[in-house]
């Protein structure tokens, strides 16, 4: 019974562990200009960071939505930070 309990732990509960953990630290460095796509498929670019759960992104040129930020599913392309100084 360990040794199936092990088993499963190294097949699915770990890397589905490392899978959420990727995905929150996308999530939180998400930033203005970042293009990304939601779960629904919707391609957009963040126009603005509201707080930790909100993004509001534009979807077409002057259509900006609300969106939380758990439901972005992948980055397409970074911007990069200002340079300080």
């Amino acid at each position: 019974m360990i040794l199936i309990f092990a088993i499963m732990y190294f097949l699915l509960i770990r890397p589905q562990q490392k899978k959420v953990k990727q995905h929150q630290k996308m999530v939180s460095e998400l930033r203005r200009g970042d293009q990304i796509v939601t779960q629904g498929g919707i391609i957009a670019k963040v126009s603005k960071v509201k707080d930790e759960h909100e993004l509001e992104v534009e979807i077409a040129e002057g259509t900006k939505v609300r969106i939380v930020r758990g439901t972005v599913a992948q980055v397409l392309s970074k911007t990069e930070p200002a340079s300080e100084g």
